[in-house]
């Protein structure tokens, strides 16, 4: 998604969300929330370090399970899920 298909998604202008992205302006805690809507992810997510909030390193694996149900979660069809679907089963099958 580019800068401007997520503002346009948002309601701003992809300057403006390039200001939030270099750390010019602050995001409010209720634009946060509607980023991660758009995006489709939890919004703890958006935090580099959410897994690791106790001092350990985040779980490769883990990182890479959200990650798959980043995608997961963003399809938007019955006919993306299902293709989806079939390459993991395909992957699994070893």
């Amino acid at each position: 998604m580019t800068l401007a298909e997520l503002g346009s998604e948002l309601g701003i202008s992809h300057q403006q969300l390039q200001k939030y992205e270099t750390g010019t302006n602050r995001l409010s805690a209720g634009m946060l929330s509607n980023v991660a809507d758009v995006l489709r992810v939890d919004i703890t997510d958006l935090f580099e370090d959410a897994n690791s909030n106790k001092g350990n390193a985040p779980d490769p694996l883990e990182k890479a399970r959200n990650e798959c149900h980043s995608w997961i979660n963003r399809a938007n069809s019955v006919d993306k899920l299902g293709s989806m679907a079939r390459v993991l089963k395909a992957l699994s099958a070893d």
